[in-house]
């Protein structure tokens, strides 16, 4: 269920309140990690995605507004916003206003500086850190045919491959991706996607800063199953509630 957000730059309705004001749950994790599944088993009232924010927020600041940009360009451009607005997408959060429900949920922030600058300036929020190995997110992410996962390439060679793979899969785990059939053009195209991702966002970040946090909950989206982590998160929406 979609739920309305007005960015700093929108004109909120007068009974809107400041989303720092609110409980929210945030999901955190890499593409290909398990949130689309998980959001739709929750059907929770669910603010507009981090997609969607850097669509309102932060393209414009760069004239791309309306831009048919892929995933290395859309990287490219959050990259360069966050030189100046280390929080990132948390940043536009933590100004925008929103109708008050509960539970409420935003998809998602990635890395550590994102969900520090939530931690602090989100006192209510709570983080729902969703973790899978690289191999599992690209094996997820050749399965779903998302038209957002597209990157423009210039070789599809197996050196090519390789080279992109260099420092984020073993020997092992690119073999194992290699042997499963995809055109070479396909594979390399979420490669990318999985290794421009690991050199914004570290997974390691988010597990550093949250580890045995009061407001966060671990879910390994390899050994749970989709109702397992919902049970989950409905506890800790009940948990919540409580509080409030």
């Amino acid at each position: 269920m979609r739920h309305p957000l007005f960015l700093p730059s929108e004109t909120p309705p007068a009974e809107a309140r400041a989303l720092p004001e609110l409980p929210l749950l945030v999901l955190v994790g890499l593409t290909g990690v398990g949130k689309s599944s998980l959001l739709e088993a929750l059907a929770y009232p669910t603010l507009p995605d981090r997609r969607e924010v850097v669509d309102r927020y932060v393209l414009p600041l760069f004239g791309a507004e309306g831009k048919t940009l892929d995933r290395a360009e859309r990287f490219a451009l959050t990259r360069r916003f966050r030189e100046t607005h280390p929080g990132g997408v948390a940043e536009a959060l933590s100004r925008a206003r929103t109708l008050p429900t509960w539970p409420l949920l935003f998809d998602g922030l990635r890395g550590e500086a994102e969900v520090a600058y939530a931690l602090e300036h989100l006192p209510l929020a709570h983080f729902v850190v969703l973790e899978a190995r690289d191999l599992t997110r690209l094996a997820r992410l050749l399965g779903r045919g998302d038209r957002f996962d597209r990157v423009r390439l210039d070789s599809t060679d197996e050196s090519e491959i390789r080279a992109v793979a260099q420092g984020v899969f073993s020997e092992e785990e690119l073999e194992q991706a290699m042997s499963w059939g995809f055109p070479a053009q396909e594979l390399l195209a979420k490669l990318k996607i999985v290794a421009e991702e690991r050199k914004n966002y570290s997974p390691e970040g988010p597990r550093r800063l949250l580890g045995g946090h009061p407001r966060a909950l671990f879910l390994d989206t390899e050994t749970l199953s989709v109702a397992e982590e919902a049970h989950q998160i409905g506890e800790l929406v009940r948990r919540i509630h409580a509080q409030h």
